[in-house]
C-alpha cells in the first residue's frame, strides 16, 4: 500500500464521473453494461491525472449511494478496474487507484534537438522561440559596453548585479507588488530559482504539491532530489485552480512547498483568476506551505484588450510578505539562450537561498546579466514583449487552424496566453503518437511526461512555436502518426486505448 494516499470522497467521485457525462457513447451506439461505463469512467479520470494514482476510493456501498446504483454494480466495476490493473485493494485497508504494469511512466523532459538535426525534424517538443531581432543584438552590445566596471572585479556575484536586482525590483513595484532590491536574487535561469528553493526549503523526502499535469522538467528535478510529489488536479477547462481540491491536499499532506504556475500553466494554458490567487494565498498560509509561483509566462498575455490590465501577480497577496516565492524567467519571453532567471521573496529567504549558491553555481553569468539590465531599463523589453507577442498570436493561430483540419477528433482549448496547447488525442494513446510521430519526422511530448504514475496518456503537449507551412505540415504529420496508432501499424505498438470519452 502507497505510504501516502488522498482520499476521493464518494460525493467528490461522483461530480467527477458526472462531468463526462457530455461526453459518453454518440446516441444510437453501442449499449455499455453501467458496470463496465463506471469501471471506464474511474479509469478515465486517472488517466486525466483528474483522481490521482495512489488516491483511496470510498467504499463500495458509500459510492452506490451516491451515485444511486446497486452495490452490486459498483463492487462490479471494482472487480473490472482491478483486472485491469487500475485498481488495487487490501482486506481492511480499502481500495486504491493504479496504473496496470507495463503502461508508459514519466520519462525525463525532452531534450531540445540540435540545431543541426532541424532540417530533419519539426521539434515541437520545445516550447521557446528564437530570439527577437534586433533586440537580442542591440542588448549584446550595450552589455559589452557596459561591462568594464565588472571585469574589474572577480565577477562573482551570488545575489546577481546590483543594477539587475533593481531593475527587477521596479519592474515588480511599478505591477503592485513594492518590491526592494533585497528581494531579488539572479539565478541561471528559472530551473536553477526552482532547484535553489528545494535546496532550501525541501530537502530529500519533503513532500511537495504540484498542479496536475505540471511542468515536466521540474517534476523531474523534484523527483531527483528526493521529493514526496503530491500531485493537485487542475480545474476544469482553462479555469485554473480546483480550490476545494488544494484545501484538502494542503490540509491532508501538509506538504512543505506547493509549485504552482498562476499565468498561462505550462502544459494546459490555464490562467487562475485574482480570486483564486487570493484564496491559495490564504490556503497555504494557514498549512505553514510555501507557496512557489512560477510567472515564466506571465508576459505572454495575448487577448489582453486595449487598457486591460493582466492578473494581479499571486505575491501581491501574501500581505505578510513570507508565504510566497515568486520565479521568473527571461527564457519564453524573451530567448532561452539568455539562461537568466529570478527569485522574489522575503529578504531574509533571499539571504539564505544566496548563501547556499556557494555549494552550488556560485552565481549567473555577468554579460547575459548586463544584457537583460539594458532591456529592462531602456525600454527595450517592452518593445521585444509586444514584438514577440504579435509573433506568437499568428503561431498560435496557424497551429490551431493546422490541428482542426488535420485533426478534427482532436479536443483542446485555445488559451489566452502562454505558449501551449493541451490537446486530448480522441481517445488514443499520446505515447505512442509520439513514438510514431518521431519516425515521421515530427518531435512532439505525450501526456505522462507532464504528471505523475502514468497519467495524461490521452494528451499530449503542442507548442504554438511554428507557424505557416511548417505548422501545416507538423499537423500532417501528426495525424498520420495517429492514424498509424489507431490501424495497430506504429511499428509494434499495442492495440491503441479504447476510445473511453
Amino acid at each position: 500500500m502507497p505510504q501516502w494516499t488522498s482520499t476521493v470522497g464518494a460525493h467528490q467521485l461522483a461530480r467527477l464521473l458526472g462531468s463526462q457525462a457530455r461526453s459518453g457513447p454518440a446516441a444510437g451506439g453501442p449499449r455499455v453494461p453501467a458496470y463496465r461505463a463506471l469501471a471506464d469512467g474511474v479509469r478515465l479520470l486517472v488517466l486525466e491525472g483528474r483522481v490521482p494514482v495512489a488516491a483511496r476510493l470510498p467504499a463500495e456501498r458509500e459510492l452506490a449511494g451516491a451515485l444511486a446504483v446497486s452495490r452490486t454494480t459498483v463492487a462490479a466495476a471494482f472487480e473490472a478496474l482491478r483486472a485491469d490493473g487500475f485498481l488495487e485493494s487490501r482486506r481492511g485497508s480499502g481500495s486504491w487507484t493504479a496504473v496496470p504494469a507495463g503502461r508508459p511512466l514519466p520519462g525525463r523532459a525532452m531534450e531540445p534537438l540540435p540545431p543541426e538535426a532541424a532540417g530533419s525534424m519539426l521539434d515541437l517538443g520545445c516550447a521557446a522561440l528564437p530570439a527577437p531581432e534586433p533586440w537580442l543584438t542591440r542588448a549584446c552590445r550595450a552589455a559589452l559596453d557596459a561591462l568594464p566596471p565588472s571585469a574589474r572585479t572577480h565577477g562573482d556575484f551570488p545575489a546577481g548585479l546590483p543594477e539587475l536586482r533593481q531593475a527587477l525590483a521596479d519592474r515588480y513595484t511599478a505591477r503592485g507588488v513594492p518590491t526592494m532590491p533585497e528581494q531579488i536574487m539572479i539565478t541561471t535561469g528559472a530551473m536553477g530559482a526552482v532547484a535553489a528553493i528545494c535546496r532550501l526549503f525541501a530537502p530529500p523526502g519533503e513532500r511537495v504539491a504540484v498542479e496536475h499535469p505540471s511542468y515536466a522538467n521540474v517534476l523531474q528535478l523534484m523527483r531527483e532530489a528526493g521529493a514526496r510529489l503530491v500531485p493537485v488536479p487542475m480545474g476544469p477547462g482553462l479555469s485554473g485552480w480546483d480550490l476545494p481540491a488544494w484545501r484538502r491536499v494542503l490540509k491532508e499532506a501538509s506538504p512543505r512547498i506547493a509549485y504552482v504556475m498562476a499565468d498561462f500553466h505550462n502544459p494546459t494554458g490555464a490562467l487562475a483568476g485574482d480570486e483564486q490567487r487570493r484564496e491559495l494565498v490564504a490556503a497555504a498560509r494557514a498549512a505553514g506551505t510555501v507557496l512557489v509561483v512560477d510567472e515564466t509566462m506571465s508576459d505572454l498575455a495575448l487577448d489582453l484588450a486595449p487598457g486591460e490590465e493582466p492578473p494581479t501577480p499571486v505575491s501581491a497577496f501574501d500581505h505578510g510578505g513570507a508565504g510566497v516565492v515568486t520565479v521568473g524567467s527571461a527564457s519564453k519571453t524573451f530567448w532561452a539562450g539568455l539562461r537568466i532567471g529570478w527569485v522574489r521573496a522575503a529578504p531574509e529567504v533571499i539571504r539564505r537561498l544566496t548563501a547556499g549558491r556557494a555549494y552550488a553555481d556560485l552565481g549567473s553569468p555577468v554579460l547575459e546579466q548586463l544584457a537583460l539590465s539594458w532591456l529592462m531599463t531602456s525600454g527595450g523589453w517592452r518593445e521585444a514583449t509586444e514584438q514577440r507577442r504579435a509573433e506568437v498570436r499568428d503561431s498560435r493561430a496557424a497551429v490551431v487552424a493546422a490541428l482542426r483540419e488535420h485533426l478534427p477528433d482532436w479536443e483542446f482549448s485555445v488559451p489566452g496566453g502562454g505558449l501551449t496547447l493541451w490537446v486530448r488525442t480522441g481517445g488514443l494513446s499520446g505515447s505512442r503518437i509520439a513514438e510514431a510521430g518521431e519516425r515521421l519526422g515530427v518531435r512532439v511530448p505525450s501526456g505522462p511526461r507532464f504528471g505523475l504514475d502514468g497519467a495524461f496518456e490521452g494528451y499530449l503537449r503542442v507548442p504554438f512555436t511554428v507557424s505557416g507551412p511548417v505548422a501545416v505540415e507538423a499537423a500532417a504529420r501528426l495525424a498520420t502518426a495517429a492514424r498509424l496508432v489507431a490501424d495497430g501499424l506504429a511499428g509494434g505498438v499495442e492495440a491503441p486505448l479504447a476510445h473511453i470519452a
